[in-house]
């Protein structure tokens, strides 16, 4: 089994290492190819994940080049997990909406519109590079924003589905304060990516026991201090969102604090610079401490379950991953992108019925989901007054003035990677 990972500079990918060889029973890698234009960053990561594997007595061939052809030809599944522009232009996807009274982060917003307009034509140039050397080769996306990304995969006939951490997290987490095995957890996971909540906390799979009451009524206030909202905004839900959704449900005040401090891209720059000179050091034979600070927590076993699943018979037959919504919930088109649990395999990613959706919950995937149409129309064929639609029907900026003003920042700052400009 070959896999290839675009983006394999990132320093996460010590994280995804770490995963692979711990779990090779699960995702028996013979060849990991680590794919990225940085030559000088790929030296230093591959030569921790080799030693990481000789540690581990992971009998796999780790190979690097900087050649998108070259590494995923014959791959069998590639992994995505690339940022166009880096960490400068997150550190601006985070400052200039900020400019404009509104939330500056890299996923959601204006900013995460930005993100989308540099990444997916990116994206879909590699997806074509994959399908000219093998066809049959499997695409995860853990680029962000994934939702938006995924969608473009799968609108251009891409074999792809799309993988974020919040899920895994969060079983992790309710895990521990059950004390019980995570794979005994399973979580009535709806929504879009990055726009998400648990309705429901199950012991032992779908038909179990919903322990959610029992975990608020007992964990509240460490949830909410992990989701970094008030406890009366759970308790008011009587659910889990995820912690994207405190930039609906206290814009302002997330905005007011962000305006207070460093921008998270520029506290990333300081870790990244830091890990790579820890990667550089060759007695350093394991993931470093540091690294959970970085994010993407629990993404090597997400991936590793996903790719198990989509290459054999590994993986868990059912996980949480982004994929079209085929009526899943009826108030969306099929062809949009949700994040639901999904039975995996050879064949893909189908989504598992879902109860009738709260109205509170319904109405704002549908206000995301539209947004999300017109991001994807704009990143696909760019143009300001596709770029200024967009913005304007985020239930984030949603004024005329804001999304005027924010369409002129965001060109002006993305000139570069953007074509159409």
């Amino acid at each position: 089994m070959k896999l290839a990972v675009v983006g394999g500079g990132s320093t996460y990918t010590p994280e995804l290492i770490d995963g692979f060889a711990r779990l090779r029973d699960t995702l028996p890698i013979e060849e990991l190819v680590l794919v990225d234009p940085a030559a000088d960053r790929l030296e230093l990561v591959s030569g921790l994940a080799r030693r990481i594997f000789a540690k581990q007595d992971h009998a796999g061939k780790i190979t690097t080049t900087t050649d998108i052809d070259a590494g995923v030809a014959d791959a069998d599944a590639v992994l995505l997990q690339l940022r166009v522009g880096g960490q400068a232009a997150r550190n601006q996807d985070e400052t200039w909406p900020l400019e404009c009274g509104c939330v500056g982060q890299e996923t959601t917003g204006a900013g995460g519109l930005a993100k989308a307009l540099r990444t997916v034509p990116v994206v879909l140039d590699i997806a074509e590079r994959v399908r000219r050397t093998n066809p049959d080769a499997w695409i995860i996306d853990f680029t962000n924003p994934v939702g938006i990304v995924t969608r473009a995969l799968l609108q251009a006939g891409h074999k792809a589905v799309g993988l974020c951490n919040v899920a895994i997290g969060f079983q992790r987490k309710f895990a521990r304060l059950l004390e019980v095995e995570p794979g005994q957890v399973y979580l009535d996971h709806v929504g879009l990516n990055h726009l998400s909540w648990e309705l429901g906390v199950r012991l032992g799979g779908p038909d179990g026991e919903n322990v959610l009451p029992k975990l608020l009524a007992e964990h509240g206030d460490a949830i909410a201090d992990d989701l970094r909202m008030d406890r009366r905004i759970v308790d008011r839900l009587g659910v889990v969102p995820s912690y994207y959704l405190r930039y609906f449900y206290a814009h302002d005040e997330v905005v007011r604090e962000l305006g207070t401090k460093p921008s998270r891209a520029a506290e990333v720059a300081a870790m990244e610079k830091e890990l790579l000179e820890m990667y550089g050091d060759p007695a350093l034979d394991e993931k470093p401490e540091l690294l959970a600070k970085r994010g993407g927590a629990f993404y090597s076993e997400a991936a590793v379950d996903l790719a198990a699943s989509l290459l054999g018979d590994g993986g868990s037959p059912v996980q949480v991953v982004n994929t079209y919504n085929n009526g899943t919930l009826p108030f969306l088109p099929d062809d949009a992108v949700i994040e639901v649990q999904a039975r995996v395999g050879r064949d893909g990613a189908t989504p598992l019925a879902v109860p009738a959706l709260d109205p509170l919950y319904a109405g704002l995937i549908a206000n995301v989901t539209a947004y999300e149409d017109l991001a994807l129309e704009a990143a696909l064929r760019g143009g300001r007054d596709r770029v200024f639609k967009a913005l304007l029907a985020h239930p984030l900026i949603g004024q005329f003035d804001y999304a005027e003003g924010l369409t002129d920042r965001l060109i002006a700052h993305n000139r570069e990677h953007l074509a159409w400009a």
